[in-house]
């Protein structure tokens, strides 16, 4: 089954295989390599040593967002608080993780499809002085737009603000450099998404001065980024505080090498903008409309507009185009009827001109093609 999800995406034999054996998390050697892998990630945040560390979090990435927020946001009844801008289901999901965890947030509207305007960030931030955090999504999945942390970051850094970055479905693919960004508490990621690995576990790169900081100020010891970073001094990096997801982190490891020999995150990056120039391309000859104008498309995730049939059903589509070997997404992130089709993981042009193909095929099986493009 080819899979053109946002995640978990397609994995190459070679990352599947290093989770393949029974593996002791506690073994001083597993612990070891543990601490090689996660100084690994440091360096691809472009974080340094001594200044910046991974750290990791069973769970998925919703899971890591929350852990941030609760360790780095002071509680509503303290000074401080949350600017989140509404760009998405990603960024509506960070608002409800606050909320619940009694922090006090403030909501910025913002549009669905198009990239966050610096400039309103600031306007927002400045109005209010008590706002300690902005909390951005990177790469909102639920529409495709890429939001830009570097003019952003620049205005949250010059406020003396800080900043909780999801960077789940960017990094690996998607440039940032923590020794650029002192604004930033967090650097969210998994595996599962543009580093091609298993899901399992989530991380934050953190200055280790702002995570020891912290510790204690979660309201939660599972979801303690200090107490994680005080814990890997006291018993090394590769130390879980409890039983972590070690086949997981063995495949990550093997993930991280394909990524070397692939060229890093730019050569990555641009085969995923070929991916999705040829998905683009192919949906729009097909008559499918894409949700966001070609200009600020982002590489990984394509959102289109559903034919506009009185007999659309998703779920229905999504079934059958597994008769064809092709797996997307089974929900929508919009209100309007539309369908998401990602272009990341261990695929290539060739597999997205199957999927389009595929995709073609079952439009006419159902009677779903638009008429002006059909056969």
């Amino acid at each position: 089954m080819l899979l053109l999800i946002p995640g978990p995406v397609m994995t190459h034999p070679d990352v599947r295989a290093a989770a393949n054996r029974d593996i002791a998390p506690w073994d001083h050697d597993v612990r070891a390599e543990v601490g090689d892998l996660l100084a690994r990630l440091r360096s691809l945040a472009g974080g340094a040593d001594g200044v910046h560390a991974a750290l990791p979090l069973p769970g998925s990435g919703h899971f890591m967002v929350e852990a941030a927020i609760r360790t780095f946001v002071s509680p509503s009844s303290e000074v401080g608080g949350i600017l989140i801008p509404a760009t998405g289901q990603y960024a509506d999901r960070m608002v409800r993780l606050a909320r619940d965890a009694g922090r006090r947030v403030t909501v910025m509207p913002a549009s669905l499809t198009r990239p966050l305007d610096a400039a309103a960030v600031k306007a927002a931030l400045s109005a209010d002085p008590s706002i300690s955090h902005l909390g951005l999504v990177y790469s909102e999945t639920s529409t495709g737009v890429i939001h830009d942390p570097e003019a952003i970051g620049a205005v949250v850094r010059s406020l003396g603000r800080r900043m909780i970055l999801d960077a789940v479905s960017a990094f690996g693919a998607l440039p940032i450099t923590m020794t650029d960004h002192p604004e930033i508490d967090a650097l969210i990621f998994t595996p599962n998404k543009c580093l091609e690995a298993l899901p399992g576990f989530s991380v934050a790169v953190c200055p280790v001065e702002r995570a020891e900081a912290r510790a204690g100020s979660a309201g939660s010891w599972s979801f303690d980024l200090g107490d994680i970073y005080v814990n890997g001094l006291a018993n090394g990096p590769g130390a879980g505080r409890f039983t972590p997801p070690i086949q997981a982190m063995a495949a990550l490891g093997a993930a991280l090498d394909r990524l070397d020999a692939e060229g890093g995150p730019a050569a990555r990056l641009q085969r995923y903008r070929d991916n999705m120039a040829a998905l683009y391309d192919g949906l729009e000859a097909l008559g499918l409309r894409p949700f966001l104008p070609r200009a600020i498309q982002g590489p990984i995730i394509l959102n289109v507009h559903a034919p506009a049939h009185p007999d659309w059903d998703l779920r229905r589509f999504v079934e059958a185009l597994k008769r064809h070997g092709v797996l997307i997404s089974n929900f929508r992130n919009t209100e309007e009827p539309s369908m998401r089709i990602g272009a990341i993981g261990a695929i290539a042009r060739p597999d997205i001109l199957r999927a389009v193909a595929a995709i073609g095929e079952t439009l006419d099986e159902l009677g779903l093609r638009p008429k002006a493009h059909a056969a």
